[in-house]
């Protein structure tokens, strides 16, 4: 098992990327800044399988809370997304 490089309270800021492929990754939250609320365990990453790669990656999957106002530009509840580790990185000193 891969361990979990981030933690609850961790915070995070997903990659900025526009692949010509499938990714579980959503638009709207893409170059976004959250926080690690929970690690779900390990999955292959479905990139991986959609392109029906021979080798899929088996990756840590985390749950992480956004701030809806900083995704829409409103509302002040959050939402969570379930995400790969690939698609995620530290905000400087905060992991």
């Amino acid at each position: 098992m891969t361990e979990p490089r981030f933690r609850p309270g961790s915070r995070v800021r997903t990659t900025l990327v526009d692949p010509p492929h499938h990714t579980r990754l959503p638009r709207y939250a893409r170059g976004q800044v959250g926080e690690i609320v929970e690690f779900q365990g390990t999955y292959p990453l479905p990139d991986d399988r959609a392109r029906q790669h021979p080798d899929v990656r088996v990756e840590p999957v985390y749950t992480v809370r956004f701030n809806a106002r900083n995704l829409w530009g409103g509302g002040k509840h959050s939402v969570t997304i379930d995400l790969w580790e690939s698609y995620l990185k530290p905000v400087e000193g905060h992991e």
